[in-house]
């Protein structure tokens, strides 16, 4: 008994790692497909390759802490304080990662309340913006309105309730402290990945909107002036997030220590 213990822990020791990868390969994979595919719209394939890669990716963390080995011993706890989900997660990249999913939140609305149909072509509603340029209505695209921000919103709504799910399950189950903090900074990695990829491609379609051509006015020069800094944000952020998926011990939070060091 105690040798099939002894593999099956060697199989199951770095499945975890294997699970998250695999995410990560088959999210590309299924993104330079979905990138490619025919059709009308150039934007829509990316839509959908920037969605099934941040699924993909959670998808992948969510298997690999399923497969990854629990204490078998009584777990000994050192007060009874109830463990909480954001003692859990990165003190300092979570709360950029919540602004960074509101603030993508709030770009959908704003987009499918203000997009509209094309003036040159049918059946294209909510895809445009409509502006006057030089006295003549004009269509700026793609813009991100419901047509677009359909699949983001599913997205998010599948991803967000399912990590916390787990980040749940992981601060109220067995474990030690760093089994427990590598377990949830990879599925907060993986929601950053959903996030901060779709932040990316929002921001990306606003950009070629506005300064498709130059019919943008005041209002959308405010408006690049004010997603630019986000977009910055988000390439930060989704970096981030795909060192901490890949190899969680990699990445560091000073706070995270200093509150380790507090407990101790």
């Amino acid at each position: 008994m105690l040798d099939i213990d002894a593999l099956q822990s060697r199989l199951l020791d770095h499945a975890d790692h294997y699970a998250r990868w695999s995410g990560l390969a088959i999210g590309i994979v299924a993104a330079q497909h979905l990138v490619t595919m025919d059709s009308g719209d150039i934007t829509m394939p990316l839509v959908f390759a920037i969605t099934a890669f941040g699924l993909c990716a959670v998808g992948g963390v969510l298997l690999g802490d399923a497969l990854t080995l629990r204490p078998q011993a009584a777990v000994r706890t050192a007060s009874l304080a109830p463990r909480l989900i954001r003692d859990q997660v990165p003190p300092r990249m979570a709360p950029l990662l919540l602004l960074q999913a509101a603030s993508l939140v709030t770009l959908l609305l704003i987009g499918a309340v203000t997009a509209s149909s094309d003036f040159d072509r049918t059946g294209r509603a909510g895809r445009v913006v409509n502006v006057t340029c030089e006295g003549m209505p004009t269509s700026l695209g793609p813009w991100p309105g419901l047509h677009y921000s359909g699949p983001m919103f599913a997205a998010l709504a599948v991803g967000t309730p399912v990590c916390v799910w787990a980040l749940r399950r992981i601060a109220h189950g067995p474990g030690d402290d760093r089994q427990r903090r590598d377990r949830a900074w990879a599925i907060t990695g993986a929601w950053g990945l959903l996030v901060s990829s779709q932040v990316l491609l929002v921001v990306l379609m606003v950009l070629v909107a506005l300064t498709d051509k130059a019919c943008a006015g005041p209002l959308g020069a405010a408006t690049i002036v004010a997603i630019c800094p986000l977009g910055l944000l988000a390439m930060f952020t989704f970096g981030w997030s795909l060192v901490t998926v890949v190899a969680p011990r990699a990445v560091d939070d000073e706070a995270a220590d200093d509150r380790t060091f507090d407990d101790e």
